[in-house]
């Protein structure tokens, strides 16, 4: 029996149990975008690529240094380049798209859209490893297991929300995350390489020239230790006809060619050792292609434009070290860069100053914060230093010079910033406040930017600092940079049109510590931290935007490096052998779907025998 005073209560119970609650299916698809259309899911194949292209010839390009390992997945040893040609992918990324992926290892996911804590999933049953033998769960398990508890800190980093993985079945793997906040980890963890397990087991942390067992287009061919590396195409590749695969991957052999410097490797391109060639060097772009082969018509120069922002290449000051906690002194380095001297004399006027960490881009913040970007700072601002405050607000001008050489009025600005900071003057030199004489030593590996460094080092040698710049082999660099031995170094960071998660590798305060993470600055600040964990939960677009234009502003007030020089797109030389459609993807150069031209090769091959 119900008492009266209870009837409401226990009617409005009844009732409420009754209505329908709208609660979304999980959902099974064959493509995955993050706050990015799908627009090729039912394509026929890319739209840049070129399903008849020909297979055959060989793509050869440069590599800088040396190598003694075929696994880049690992803590130590120096991987070769191109090994991404061994390994398939759960899915692949779309080169015209912001952040969508396409099936290959995977046929499709499902999630639930309300709930995404987790992902399956379902392989292929198609896909095969090299050795004939199925891609499986388990396969899948036992490579995010090695990258999470052996591999590179900042995949560890990048991937930390992976809970668990599970197995389903043999063809269904299912991926629990901690929470359900960021939403680009379900697409995030389609990006790997996957490798047997039986491999794994063996030899993942062994340092080999032999690679894991793959599944990719291409095994490894022949290797000179040191000289060079070639792929050659698996004719037998169990994705060929995938959408995403029609019209790629069409060269016989992909070679690299290792230089010590890309002086010497320009040397190797004119007498034809390798044949595709990304033109860094604005010298050559601009007076250095008049060798017997371009006068012959045998060489292309193509400068291909995209829509991705510009790599930010800059001269990190690394918080690590005490000379550079107070932001007056970074500041002043800043201000010791001429920069419209180096692009006048060194770079023809051919390359940007970057005034943003996604330069060229949406995403760059210009002028002053939107009424959007304020709400997002407003309650921030009292954590930063005031003169980051300062300069988040303000619109942003890196020094400019009048090009003469000279920077009299940046040395000027620099000399004020560090005797306002405490430094001090004592026979011309120059001492930090606590009486250590003020030294800075830049680390450098070969020598393409010893030319840009050079004049710099001159600069802060006039404003008293005792300035080195210091060159080693490759081997040490590499040690050196994963564990943030130095003071200052070139670093280059390279953003897609969808930043998220992986900003906290970059920025995060955790990445400082990280051994081996790409936090190579060493920045830690709770508002950039805050900003960052807001961008890596965006809901939509327009959210990515937002906290990407307030995320720049911070990076660029607390001058935490000496932004160089950049250019919108590449520029690309290349023997006239090599043929691509006319419209190339708007994010990429896409060299994985030219081709060769037979006939072509045939008379560059002839005329290299003269």
């Amino acid at each position: 029996m119900i008492k009266n005073a209870m009837l409401p209560t226990v009617l409005l119970a009844i009732a409420l149990s009754w209505m329908p609650v709208s609660f979304a299916e999980p959902i099974t698809t064959t493509a995955l975008g993050h706050n990015s259309p799908t627009e090729y899911m039912n394509a026929p194949y890319m739209p840049y690529a070129n399903p008849d292209a020909p297979k055959g010839g060989t793509l050869s390009l440069d590599a800088r240094g040396t190598f003694n390992s075929a696994n880049k997945w690992m803590t130590t040893g120096v991987a070769m380049v191109g090994t991404d040609y061994l390994y398939d992918t759960l899915m692949t990324g779309s080169l015209n798209e912001a952040f969508t992926m396409y099936p290959q290892l995977a046929s499709k996911v499902t999630y639930d859209p309300d709930d995404t804590s987790w992902i399956v999933y379902h392989l292929n049953p198609a896909a095969r490893f090299w050795d004939g033998s199925p891609v499986t769960s388990s396969d899948v398990k036992a490579t995010y297991d090695a990258l999470l508890n052996k591999g590179p800190m900042y995949i560890r980093s990048y991937l930390g929300d992976i809970q668990e993985v599970q197995i389903i079945n043999k063809q269904q793997v299912k991926f629990v995350f901690t929470s359900d906040d960021n939403k680009e980890i379900l697409l995030t963890v389609g990006q790997f390489p996957v490798f047997a397990k039986s491999s794994i087991d063996a030899d993942f942390e062994k340092i080999t020239l032999t690679p894991l067992m793959g599944s990719g287009p291409y095994k490894l061919g022949r290797v000179d230790a040191g000289r060079s590396v070639s792929y050659v195409r698996d004719p037998n590749y169990w994705g060929r006809d995938l959408m995403v695969n029609r019209g790629r991957y069409n060269f016989d052999m992909i070679k690299f060619v290792y230089y010590q410097s890309d002086e010497i490797a320009f040397e190797g391109f004119k007498s034809g050792q390798y044949r595709f060639r990304p033109e860094n060097k604005a010298s050559n772009w601009a007076t250095g292609y008049n060798f017997p082969a371009v006068k012959a018509g045998m060489i292309e120069k193509e400068a291909i434009s995209s829509q991705n922002p510009v790599p930010m290449q800059g001269l990190v000051m690394n918080m690590r070290q005490p000379i550079f906690q107070d932001i007056r002194v970074r500041q002043a380095l800043t201000a010791a860069y001429d920069f419209e001297w180096m692009n006048k004399t060194l770079f023809h006027g051919q390359y940007e100053r970057l005034q943003s960490f996604f330069h060229g881009s949406e995403l760059a913040a210009t002028g002053t914060p939107s009424a959007a970007e304020m709400k997002v700072l407003s309650p921030l601002l009292s954590k930063l230093e005031p003169i980051q405050r300062q300069a988040v607000l303000a619109e942003w001008q890196l020094p400019t010079s009048d090009g003469s050489g000279f920077n009299r009025q940046g040395l000027l600005e620099a000399r004020q910033l560090l005797l306002d900071a405490g430094f001090y003057y004592e026979d011309m030199k120059l001492y930090q406040p606590n009486g250590k004489r003020a030294h800075i030593e830049i680390l450098m590996t070969g020598e393409t930017v010893g030319r840009v460094l050079l004049p710099y080092i001159r600069n802060l040698k006039r404003l008293g600092f005792d300035a080195t710049l210091r060159q080693v082999d490759s081997p040490q660099y590499y040690e050196r940079m994963r564990t943030f031995d130095y003071d200052m170094v070139v670093d280059v960071f390279a953003q897609s049109l969808s930043p998220g998660a992986e900003q906290f590798g970059f920025w995060g305060s955790d990445a400082a510590d990280q051994v081996g993470n790409r936090n190579t600055v060493g920045i830690k600040n709770v508002v950039i931290d805050r900003v960052v964990e807001k961008l890596g939960s965006a809901k939509n677009r327009q959210e990515i935007v937002l906290y990407t234009h307030v995320l720049d502003r911070l990076l660029r007030a607390g001058h935490y490096l000496v932004p160089l020089y950049g250019k919108s797109g590449t520029n690309v030389a290349y023997w006239d052998q090599y043929r691509h459609t006319e419209t190339l993807p708007t994010n990429a150069v896409g060299i994985d779907y030219w081709w060769t031209d037979k006939e072509a090769e045939a008379r560059v091959n002839q005329y290299l025998k003269k």
